[in-house]
């Protein structure tokens, strides 16, 4: 997939219900784990990488052949349009490829279906290989087992304005980090100002529900449950916020770009971003730079959210234990970290974050982003439920929308947007 932070959590959300009719190559060689000989034609597919990493990926499957003899891999890769759609096509044709490069909403309808493995049955003796928070990001609710081996990992730290947050009465080297300080803080910031200078630019989203604490599924994966009473005080305190423009008014409309001008200007105090930010900030705002913080995401849990990409074996392959070792080649620490160095993504290995590469300062600005954002990813969980669509994203934006404007209550406004997206979820199978 393209390797953006932002497109990380754009994976589309109208994989239908796949009948169970996909295969792999041919020649079935008897065996259901990952135990039986490494042999075989296998295909790989990824989404949208070849472009940029043609060396890369055709370097790591010449490693395997030569690592198991009597293997060979066939790399296809996909544009990123229409991926979703591809997968889905290739699954109801019975051509879906051995293994496959997924993100947790595309492997759900998939696992559903019975198309993906189940690594915990067939693969179990590499979880400890992963971070747990990654390897839990490919399960699917009421559904046991996990349904792709974590691949690259992606987060953004938080920027705020140190200047802006002494103005206000507060020390700018203790940004908050929960939301009770958040809240706080933002508050105080939009008086001292006269509302001048908001400290967020962003509605609240599923990944704010999450990390606030709510439990946004049923353990079945039957309902969504946002709207209990610790999702509506989250919302509710954003009212409070939007009221007091500690919300900047126009957060209802918000664009990644534009909160990026607002922080840009001074007339908001915290934005999420990456390295390219402060290089901008470098070169276009010297006096932001100057003062620019680096903190955590904001979170009551301790953990913060993070975006994950997966390798998913197909279940109906006929060379399940060559389809597995590759999976687990491809997502193993070395090659993991290899990537890693070439791109700035993450590896989701145990251990790997603990690399000097994720470590060790060097005074330039990537380094210092890489630095936070490794360091917050060793305990991140992926908090948009797999079984969350971009239809459901939508829908919650709206009513959240309605609430912040007074339309109707933060409880009215999540009890609609739980029964749109209950609904949307009966309709997906």
């Amino acid at each position: 997939m393209r390797i953006s932070r932002r497109t990380f959590a754009a994976a589309a959300a109208a994989v239908v219900l796949l009948p169970l009719s996909a295969c792999g190559s041919g020649g079935d060689d008897g065996s259901d784990d990952a135990s039986g000989k490494v042999q075989g034609d296998i295909t790989f597919q990824t989404w949208n990488l070849k472009a940029n990493f043609k060396d890369y990926f055709e370097g790591v499957v010449a490693e395997f052949e030569k690592k198991y003899p009597g293997t060979h891999v066939k790399w296809i890769d996909q544009p990123a349009e229409g991926y979703a759609d591809k997968i889905s096509a290739d699954a109801g044709g019975g051509t879906l490829p051995d293994v496959v490069n997924v993100s947790p909403d595309l492997v759900a309808p998939l696992a559903k279906a019975g198309l993906a493995l189940d690594l915990d049955k067939a693969a179990g003796q590499y979880k400890k290989e992963y971070l747990d928070g990654a390897w839990a990001s490919h399960q699917v609710p009421g559904l046991g087992g996990t349904y792709a081996f974590p691949w690259y990992l992606n987060t953004g730290p938080l920027f705020y304005n140190k200047s802006l947050f002494t103005k206000a009465g507060l020390d700018g080297n203790k940004p908050p980090k929960t939301y009770a300080e958040l809240f706080t803080d933002a508050l105080q910031m939009a008086d001292r100002t006269d509302g001048k200078v908001a400290t967020l630019a962003n509605v609240p989203t599923v990944e704010d529900f999450g990390r606030y604490g709510v439990e946004l599924m049923n353990k079945e994966g039957t309902a969504f449950t946002f709207n209990d009473a610790k999702g509506v005080e989250l919302l509710t305190k954003y009212k409070e916020l939007y009221d007091a423009k500690a919300l900047d008014p126009q957060a209802l409309t918000a664009t990644p770009e534009s909160s990026g001008k607002k922080f840009l200007t001074g007339a908001v105090a915290m934005n999420p971003g990456s390295a390219l930010d402060l290089d901008n900030f470098k070169k276009n705002a010297p006096n932001l730079y100057k003062n620019i913080g680096i903190t955590d995401q904001i979170t009551s849990t301790g953990h913060v959210n993070m975006y994950v990409m997966g390798v998913m074996v197909n279940a109906q392959t006929r060379k399940k234990p060559a389809a597995i070792a590759f999976a687990h080649f491809v997502t193993d620490a070395a090659h993991q970290m290899s990537f890693a160095k070439k791109v700035a993504i993450f590896p989701s290995t145990a251990g790997s974050l603990d690399d000097p590469f994720f470590t060790r300062q060097d005074g330039t600005d990537v380094t210092r982003v890489r630095v936070a954002a490794a360091q917050s990813l060793k305990s991140a969980v992926n908090y948009t439920p797999v079984l969350f669509s971009e239809q459901m994203k939508t829908a919650l934006r709206n009513e959240v929308a309605k609430a912040l404007q007074g339309r109707q209550s933060p409880q009215d406004a999540l009890d609609n947007a739980v029964k749109q997206c209950d609904t949307l979820l009966k309709q997906q199978g």
